[in-house]
């Protein structure tokens, strides 16, 4: 919990620096690590588009399920096990296992659409949003200023498995689901902190798998994405039942 506390300080403390001083940190990463994140933000892009159209394709013929899933933690495997210098296939096997996960969170984007479409475009554009000021405030800091949240992060993604783990056998309350969301939520959050330097980090040490890298954030990304959309399906559902109490 400490470690979360320090974070958020460190944060107050960033925007009290900010100004033309704080944009002046871009400095401290080389232009081979610049190009090197614009090859990463780039390829995660077409990630994210190949991952819609996955959704997409779920929406017309109902493909997303357990083989969707399967597809995509087997490309994601088969990317890590290609030779990096075989690009063009690691690049193809990365937008493979993006289509794939798109089919397969394809149900709940479906629910959504149903539901109400602007409750998908409130996700979007809030998911992209918190990503790219965390993105940015991890470049702004000072190198590896937050690597230390690494070792944090893990328990609590730890104690999420061990949590899920219980409730699909013992069964779960909806105290229990609301912990494990908002909790999963604060993790991979700080996950996009963390990733970020560790990327940057790792670039200004000759570690230029842009591929990877990509595949990581997009990771984050999506798992930032699932849980702010069922926060807002449970919030509008939650709303809508309100409304036909008092009209009963």
């Amino acid at each position: 919990m400490e470690g979360f506390t320090s974070f958020f300080n460190s944060q107050s403390a960033s925007r009290n620096r900010w100004g033309y001083e704080s944009l002046k940190n871009f400095r401290q990463i080389s232009p081979v690590v610049q190009t090197h994140l614009k090859q990463v933000y780039l390829a995660l892009c077409c990630a994210l588009v190949a991952s819609a159209i996955g959704a997409y394709l779920h929406i017309l013929w109902n493909i997303g399920g357990f083989l969707t899933t399967l597809g995509c933690i087997g490309s994601i495997l088969w990317l890590l096990s290609t030779p990096v210098y075989d690009e063009h296939k690691r690049v193809s096997l990365l937008m493979a296992a993006a289509a794939f996960e798109g089919a397969s969170i394809g149900p709940l984007i479906e629910l959504a659409i149903e539901f109400d479409p602007s409750i998908l475009v409130g996700a979007i554009v809030g998911c992209a949003v918190a990503f790219g000021c965390f993105s940015a405030a991890a470049m702004l800091a000072r190198r590896r200023e937050y690597l230390y949240l690494a070792g944090l992060l893990s328990s609590g993604l730890s104690i999420l498995f061990w949590l899920h783990f219980a409730s699909s056998i013992f069964g779960g309350s909806l105290a229990l689901f609301k912990f494990e969301l908002y909790f999963g939520l604060l993790v991979f959050v700080g996950y996009i902190v963390v990733d970020t330097q560790d990327i940057i980090e790792k670039a200004h040490y000759g570690d230029l798998d842009y591929v990877k890298h990509a595949l990581t954030l997009f990771t984050d990304f999506v798992a930032v994405f699932v849980r702010v959309l069922i926060i807002m399906l449970k919030n509008a559902s939650e709303k809508e039942e309100k409304k036909k109490k008092r009209r009963n």
